[in-house]
């Protein structure tokens, strides 16, 4: 049982990763400064970052360890969430690019 649990959490990660990719790919196509960065070639981790304007900055950072949001502004944490709250606020990131053309985003 805990074998299978640990593949699928390698497998998760992994999906998370590579839709993180899109992700930055994506924004940089409608004007944000989106990065992601991958360590190695087994997809087990990756950071995220992207800037919605003057000085708000998001990074989302995924890993065997954890996952974690941390939302800034004028370098100071606005916001920090992990696991599942993490990807809750990823997701509605992902919502307001879809439906918003230009990079006027506001999360929080």
């Amino acid at each position: 049982m805990f074998l299978r649990l640990a593949d699928q959490h390698r497998q998760f990660i992994q999906d998370l990763v590579m839709n993180l990719q899109s992700l930055a790919i994506v924004l940089e196509r409608r004007g944000y400064l989106a990065s992601c960065y991958t360590c190695g070639g087994q997809m087990n981790s990756a950071s995220f970052m992207v800037s919605l304007g003057e000085s708000h900055l998001i990074r989302f950072l995924v890993s065997d360890y954890g996952i974690t949001w941390t939302e800034m502004r004028d370098d100071r944490e606005l916001m920090k969430l992990e696991g599942a709250e993490a990807i809750s606020q990823l997701q509605d990131l992902a919502n307001l690019i879809k439906y918003q053309p230009s990079p006027a985003v506001t999360i929080g």
